[in-house]
């Protein structure tokens, strides 16, 4: 109970904050172990000190549910991620960011079909199809990553406009532990991920790196790689692996955990024009992906319209910085 009130304090101090903040919502479930226990608890704290110390999230703006209670950590039940969403719903804007990351065991709920999945919390459980309604009514940009077996079913049940959905496997029938948590998470500390050396690390990004890290664990094991990663942010419900062409991948391209420098300086002007920059980042990266559907000359001069007050905002954003 102490715990529970906790997190809704912490939520309530959120309702204030300014447009464009970023919020993560990160749930290790039942572990089944203790060797699964220990990794599950290294992989959460490590990334919440990123999100914390590196990134500079505010300690209200993550929330950590995990198997076991722990000083505002509560457990990660199926009342207590009904609550913490039921929150959310209320305190985030169109400009906010969340951030869902599930860490443990998946298992599919429909057999080989994988039209539905379940994410092991402790205590019942909650269906992909549950995490979608529950996750509907929030407004904000949704950035959604299961990283456990069985995790396809999400990436069908939660894809949409407006959400980026990662997902371990492409496949119902993967359900045994992953690797690719591992290697996610630490995309966002290892400037090898940057592969545009823009300083942060964007989705997209991160996701081509833990998916080239698990093709070479695979490789390196001598297994035939039956864990394949993959992104949806077209909202069509399939996804693309990192290394295959498709048109998934131009918003997260353009979409990070790690705020921009610039934003926290309160300025609301440049903060609009920030705004203003990754969106038309956004719609650069969609009209490059539906090049091979446009007439050369359409396409050509979209390109340019696009560029062009990319570049002025650019220059604004300079003299203001």
């Amino acid at each position: 109970m102490r715990v529970a009130l906790a997190i809704v304090v912490v939520l309530a101090c959120a309702t204030f904050a300014s447009a464009g903040d970023n919020y993560a919502l990160i749930v290790s479930g039942a572990s089944g172990g203790d060797a699964y226990a220990q990794k599950y608890e290294k992989w959460r704290t490590s990334f919440v000190e990123t999100l914390r110390d590196t990134f500079g999230y505010p300690d209200d703006h993550i929330v950590v549910l995990a198997e076991k209670e722990s000083g505002t950590t509560a457990r990660a039940t199926r009342e207590n991620v009904q609550r913490v969403l039921g929150d959310l719903r209320k305190r985030l804007g169109n400009d906010d960011q969340l951030l869902v990351l599930l860490i443990g065991h998946g298992t599919s709920v429909d057999g080989p079909t994988g039209e539905d999945a379940k994410f092991n919390l402790v205590g019942p459980d909650l269906r992909a199809s549950e995490w979608d309604e529950l996750l509907k009514p929030i407004v904000a940009k949704l950035v959604f990553v299961d990283t456990t077996g069985a995790s396809f079913a999400f990436l069908k049940r939660l894809a949409g406009r407006g959400r980026i959905v990662l997902t371990a496997t492409d496949s119902a029938a993967q359900q045994f532990e992953t690797v690719f948590p591992d290697f996610f998470l630490k995309a966002f500390a290892d400037p090898a991920a940057d592969t545009d050396k823009n300083g942060r690390v964007s989705i997209w990004e991160a996701f081509v790196f833990a998916s080239g890290a698990v093709r070479q664990w695979f490789e390196q094991h001598g297994q035939l790689a039956t864990e394949r990663p993959l992104l949806d942010d077209t909202g069509a419900g399939t996804g693309r692996e990192a290394q295959n062409p498709g048109t998934d991948g131009a918003s997260a391209r353009t979409t990070y955990l790690q705020p921009d420098a610039a934003a926290a300086t309160g300025d609301v002007a440049l903060a609009a024009l920030l705004k203003r920059r990754s969106d038309l980042e956004s719609e650069l990266e969609m009209v490059k992906a539906r090049k091979s559907a446009l007439p050369g000359e359409q396409y050509e001069a979209e390109l340019e319209r696009i560029l062009v007050e990319l570049a002025k905002v650019s220059r604004q954003i300079r003299a203001k910085s």
